[in-house]
Parts: C-alpha cells; sequence; structure tokens
C-alpha cells in the first residue's frame, strides 16, 4: 500500500484546524485552508520533511494570513458588522459543555480583528502557539526582531481594545436564561434589568439575509428590536441551548437549515453584548459540531 501521508495529515488535522480558525475567526474558510495544505501535503517530497507538523503549521499560517488579507480588503463592501463564525457547542446543560480555549472564544476573536494580518499572526504564534520568533520569522518572511515588534503591538493593542472580565458559564448562564424567558413571555421591563446600561446587540448577515446593518445600543433597543424578531419566528423553528463561542447562547433552527446562532456575554451580572450570526456562509459547522483544537 502506497503511503499517501493521510494518517499524520489528519492526526494533525483538529489542530491545524483551530490554528487556521484563530488566524481567520470563521470554520469554513479554516476548512478551505486546511484542504489546501492537504493538496501541498501530497505534493511535497514528504521524504525530505523532517518535521511534518512544523511543516503543516507554517503552510496553513501562510496560506491563512494570504486568506485574511484578502478578506480584509472585502470588507470594505461587506454589508453590515463583520462577526466571527464562533465554535458552537450543542448541549441540554451549558454546564456540561466542554471549556473552550480563551483564544477561540467569541470575544477574543473580535479583539484580534483590531490587528493587523501580520499582527495577528505574530501573536498569535508567539502567545497562543509558544512559538520561537526565530520560526515565526520564517513563517512570517520578516527578521525576529520585526516579528517580536509585531507581537509587542499586537499585546498592546489587545490590552487596551477589552479589560473587562466575564462572568463564568454557570453565572452567565443564569442571566442568559431570565433574559430569553422574559422575552419569551412578553417581559420587557425584565429583560431590560438584565442587560447593562451600555449594552450592544451586533448582527452579521452578510449580503444574503435581512438584519440590523449597525449596532443596537441600550437596553431599550435591544429588547424592542429582539422582541419583534421573537415574535416573527414560525412556530416551526426551534431554539436550542448552547455554547457558542465560549458564552451562553442559542441556535435557532428552521426546518432542515440552522438559521442563526446567538452568544450573550455577561459582565457583572449584567448583559454586556449580543452576537448573532446569520451569514449561511458561516453557519455551516453549527449543525455538525466538531472538534477543534
Amino acid at each position: 500500500m502506497t503511503d499517501d501521508g493521510s494518517d499524520v495529515f489528519e492526526s494533525l488535522r483538529p489542530e491545524l484546524t483551530g490554528r487556521a480558525y484563530r488566524m481567520l475567526g470563521v470554520l469554513a474558510d479554516a476548512d478551505d485552508v486546511v484542504q489546501e495544505a492537504w493538496f501541498r501535503w501530497t505534493a511535497a517530497d514528504r521524504a525530505a520533511i523532517d518535521r511534518p507538523a512544523a511543516w503543516l503549521s507554517t503552510v496553513v499560517t501562510r496560506l491563512a494570513i494570504d486568506r485574511l488579507r484578502q478578506r480584509k480588503r472585502d470588507e470594505e463592501r461587506y454589508v453590515g458588522p463583520w462577526l466571527p463564525a464562533p465554535v458552537v457547542q450543542l448541549v441540554d446543560d451549558p454546564a456540561d459543555a466542554a471549556e473552550l480555549a480563551d483564544s477561540m472564544t467569541t470575544a477574543f476573536l473580535m479583539m484580534l480583528e483590531r490587528l493587523t494580518p501580520d499582527e495577528r499572526a505574530a501573536f498569535l504564534l508567539a502567545d497562543v502557539f509558544g512559538d520561537r520568533y526565530d520560526s515565526i520569522a520564517v513563517t512570517l518572511g520578516r527578521s525576529a526582531e520585526s516579528c517580536r515588534q509585531l507581537a509587542s503591538r499586537a499585546r498592546r493593542k489587545l490590552r487596551e481594545a477589552d479589560t473587562a472580565r466575564r462572568d463564568d458559564l454557570a453565572a452567565s448562564n443564569e442571566v442568559v436564561h431570565r433574559f430569553l424567558v422574559a422575552l419569551a413571555t412578553g417581559d420587557p421591563v425584565t429583560a431590560m434589568t438584565c442587560l447593562a446600561p451600555d449594552a450592544v446587540y451586533l448582527s452579521d448577515a452578510g449580503a444574503e439575509r435581512r438584519a440590523a446593518r449597525y449596532p443596537v445600543h441600550g437596553p431599550d433597543r435591544i429588547v424592542r428590536l429582539l422582541s419583534n424578531l421573537w415574535r416573527r419566528y414560525p412556530s416551526t423553528w426551534s431554539f436550542r441551548p448552547a455554547v457558542v463561542g465560549g458564552f451562553p447562547g442559542v441556535v435557532i433552527e428552521a426546518p432542515e437549515r440552522v438559521f442563526a446562532v446567538t452568544g450573550v456575554e455577561v459582565v457583572d451580572g449584567r448583559i454586556v453584548r449580543i452576537t448573532s450570526v446569520l451569514n449561511p456562509a458561516k453557519l455551516s459547522g453549527a449543525a455538525s459540531p466538531r472538534q477543534v483544537r
């Protein structure tokens, strides 16, 4: 039997997918990058590759950077807010969900959007994956000192971006449950008490679906919007509890398709941000969640 290298590649696939996902914030895009890496792996002289994991990590990182640069250019024409597509864990009780790595949460991925593609790569490679700067230099085609400066700038931007400490999953889930029950029973007063004064709702539908094209700020406006949406959902649709990007949330399912995934972030007992992804191109991983590292 010919060794096509598939065993080695498949053993590394979850890690490679996780690396690409952190770079790109969309699991479907990460899958595309990993598939392209597979093609390059099968075409390579594998006998000459001493460290397959390092070789494949470099290939995936470079492909992800190229795609991220293109996406940043395309975002100038993107309709509405751009949100990362969260890792979704479908559970009956959020307490049963496996803990999601901090570097894969929606909040962290949104902070990474403040970085340039090279800053994002240098920071992730150094601080999340623990690569040495001489190795990062080879991957990025820069000097080690330049990569060190990129990572330093990225850390500074991230410190400035968000200092809030999110509540743990159990505490957050209690607040989110109370909020959703209030929406479902038509109790806007209780729903508003669950929201922080500076709460924001963000929805990413892309060009194919209708959604709020701008962030919605403040408890009153958010509750009004979500109450109206709740009343419009057909009775045949279902709402499944989930952990969405590391936070309590729901997967809204229409017959035979996922319509949206919504995650809710809680700080000091109040909801500070609700993110809802409706863009069909970003929902491919919601119906059949799988392992990424």
